[in-house]
């Protein structure tokens, strides 16, 4: 049976003008796909008015939270004892985020309960990925 998990959290946006715009987001977590933490941003916090979701590694979050981690489209910091720093890279340019550092440690520790670190089932989740991309070919 999958586990879900969904988290509210607040954030704010660093415009280029050095504006703090605050934006909403839902993190969530599923079982079914044991390596991957996603963030859904809603319509009024993208450029295009369409709601946008990001999917990166729950290590990446794990390793973000302690330091500098990330390379491509997805890179976090610490940013002081209470925040976080996300910057999002996308075709359209770039997001940088400052999420509050307990709701992110908060919801990284209730995807442990779901599924321990290191106790991942890729085999599985990459068998319903590629089922999911081919279907039945």
């Amino acid at each position: 049976m999958d586990i879900s998990l969904e988290q509210p959290a607040r954030a704010l946006l660093i415009t280029a003008e050095e504006e703090e715009l605050p934006v909403s987001a839902t993190l969530r977590y599923t079982s079914a796909d044991p390596l991957a933490v996603h963030i859904d941003f809603p319509p009024e916090a993208a450029l295009d008015g369409e709601s946008v979701t990001w999917t990166f590694g729950r290590a990446l979050l794990e390793d973000g939270l302690r330091g500098p981690a990330g390379g491509g489209d997805v890179h976090i910091w610490p940013c002081g004892r209470d925040r976080t720093v996300m910057e999002l890279h996308s075709l359209y340019g770039l997001a940088l985020l400052q999420f509050p550092t307990p709701a992110l440690r908060r919801f990284l520790l209730r995807t442990f309960a779901v599924v321990a670190s290191g106790q991942e089932d890729v085999g599985d989740a990459v068998d319903r990925g590629l089922s999911a991309l081919f279907g039945s070919v």
